[in-house]
C-alpha cells in the first residue's frame, strides 16, 4: 500500500505476516531434517564429520529459507497486492466513484481467476457509471416534463382568479388546464407501464384474436387527425388474420406507431399501413412520408425520452417508442425502422402467429 493512502480502519489482519514466512521456514527445516533420520538407517550420521554434517545442515535450512521468502513474494506478488489494487478500487465505487478502472499490472494473453475477476469488475463498474447517468437523466427529463404542465396548469388557474375576464376566455383557460394536465396523466402513466414493464411486473397474457380487426380500429381512432391535416390514408390489411398475443400490448404498439406516423408528416402528406400473413409469422409495416431521421437519431430511437425532431418535442415525452420496443419483447415481437432524413420512414414489426 502507498505511504500517502491512509489504511482502512476496516482491516485488523493481514493476509501476509512474516511469522507465516517463519512457520513455513521450521516446517521446510523439519521436513529436511528428516531426510537425515532416514539417511541415519543407510549411512550413520557417527560416521560424518562434524564439519560436513553442519554443511548439509546449513544447505538445507538455506533451501528452506529461500522457498520460504519465493512463495511468500509469489503470494504478495500474485495475489496480495492485486487484492490491495482492487479493494481501493470497491472503496471508490461504495462511494459513488464510478470512473474507476483497474489494472491488474500483469500482461499475457492468458489469465487466471485473478485476472478474469479484474475484468468482470471494470465491466460491472462502467455497467454501474451507465445506470447513475441514466437515473440522473431520468430525474433531468422526469423534472422537466413535469414542469411544463404544472406551469401552464399555475398559471391559467391565477389567471382564472381575475373576475374581470370574460365568459369565453374563462372557457378556454378551463380547456387550457385540461389538456395540460391530461398530458401530465398520460406521461405519468407510461412511465408507469414502462417501469412495470421493465421489473417484469406486466406478464403477457396470450389470447388469439383477430389482428386485422384491431388494426382497423387503432387506424380509424386517428381519423380526425388525417382529415385535419389533409393526409392521405392508404391501408392494405387482410381481411382476417388470427394470432395468439397479448391484445392489449399490441394496442399500445400500434397506437404509438400510428400517432408518431401522423405526427411527423407534414400537411399533405401520406402514411401507410400494410399487413401481410406468412407461415409462421404475421407482418405489419407503417410508414410515412415525414421528415425521416438521421442515423443518430435512429441509433437512440428506442430509448427512454429521446426525441430526435424537437419541433415536435411539445406533442410527446419520448416514451413511445420505449414502450412499443418493450412490449413486442414481452409478446415475442421484433421491430425494424427503415429511414432517410426528408424521406420519411418505416417502421416494421414481425409477431409469430
Amino acid at each position: 500500500m502507498k505511504s500517502n493512502e491512509k489504511k482502512d480502519p476496516r482491516i485488523t489482519k493481514k493476509y501476509h505476516t512474516w511469522s507465516e514466512v517463519i512457520v513455513n521456514f521450521i516446517l521446510l527445516v523439519c521436513l529436511s531434517g528428516s531426510q537425515a533420520l532416514i539417511s541415519n538407517e543407510y549411512d550413520p550420521i557417527k560416521f560424518i564429520s562434524p564439519g560436513q554434517l553442519w554443511a548439509y545442515g546449513s544447505y538445507w535450512a538455506m533451501v528452506a529459507l529461500v522457498i520460504s521468502l519465493v512463495s511468500a513474494g509469489i503470494r504478495i506478488r500474485k495475489y496480495e497486492t492485486p487484492m490491495r489494487r482492487l479493494s481501493r478500487a470497491a472503496k471508490r465505487v461504495a462511494s459513488g466513484d464510478f470512473s474507476v478502472f483497474v489494472d491488474n499490472g500483469r500482461a499475457g494473453p492468458k489469465k487466471d481467476y485473478i485476472d478474469v475477476l479484474f475484468d468482470d469488475f471494470n465491466t460491472m463498474v462502467k455497467e454501474l457509471g451507465s445506470t447513475e447517468t441514466l437515473k440522473n437523466d431520468f430525474i433531468a427529463n422526469v423534472s422537466h416534463e413535469f414542469k411544463t404542465p404544472l406551469s401552464i396548469i399555475q398559471n391559467y388557474a391565477t389567471a382564472l382568479q381575475d373576475e374581470s375576464i370574460s365568459a369565453e376566455t374563462k372557457i378556454e383557460y378551463t380547456q387550457t388546464i385540461l389538456d395540460a394536465s391530461k398530458k401530465l396523466s398520460v406521461f405519468v402513466s407510461n412511465i408507469l407501464k414502462l417501469n412495470k414493464m421493465e421489473n417484469e411486473k406486466i406478464r403477457p397474457e396470450p389470447a388469439p384474436y383477430d389482428i386485422c380487426r384491431q388494426l382497423c380500429d387503432c387506424a380509424l381512432a386517428f381519423e380526425p387527425v388525417w382529415e385535419n391535416k389533409n393526409i392521405t390514408f392508404d391501408a392494405d390489411i387482410e381481411d382476417r388474420a388470427v394470432i395468439t398475443a397479448d391484445e392489449g400490448l399490441l394496442e399500445l404498439v400500434w397506437n404509438n406507431l400510428l400517432s408518431n406516423a401522423f405526427k411527423y408528416t407534414e400537411n399533405g402528406g401520406t402514411v401507410t399501413l400494410r399487413q401481410t400473413s406468412a407461415d409462421n409469422t404475421v407482418t405489419v409495416r407503417v410508414s410515412d412520408t415525414g421528415c425521416g431521421m438521421d442515423a443518430v437519431t435512429m441509433n437512440h430511437l428506442f430509448d427512454k425520452f429521446y426525441q430526435g425532431d424537437t419541433s415536435h418535442s411539445g406533442e410527446g415525452n419520448g416514451l413511445g417508442l420505449a414502450l412499443a420496443k418493450k412490449a413486442l419483447d414481452l409478446c415475442g415481437g421484433t421491430i425494424t425502422v427503415e429511414s432517410e432524413q426528408g424521406s420519411g420512414s418505416s417502421f416494421t414489426v414481425t409477431l409469430p402467429v
